[in-house]
């Protein structure tokens, strides 16, 4: 197979490896407190709204898993 120096230069500069673009160090976000805090208040109000959803799926597993095969009832003339 002939390698043409085209395909030669554009593999070298794809597969070589550098780290131009690493990072410096590790980031800092000075998060204080409040920030934290308001975070839980805001996890506290999703769990509190999957709460009911999950009850509501739980009870239609529940009603589909009955067991619906009862035998009809014959009606008596009165």
């Amino acid at each position: 197979m002939k390698s043409t120096p085209l395909k030669t230069a554009l593999l070298m500069s794809i597969g070589s490896a550098s780290n131009a673009f690493a990072a410096s160090g590790a980031r800092e976000d000075n998060s204080g407190l409040f920030v934290w805090i308001f975070l839980g208040f805001c996890a506290l109000i999703v769990i509190a709204q999957l709460m009911p959803v999950m009850l509501l799926m739980f009870g239609f597993a529940k009603g589909l898993s009955k067991d619906k095969t009862t035998e009809p009832q014959a009606v008596k003339p009165g």
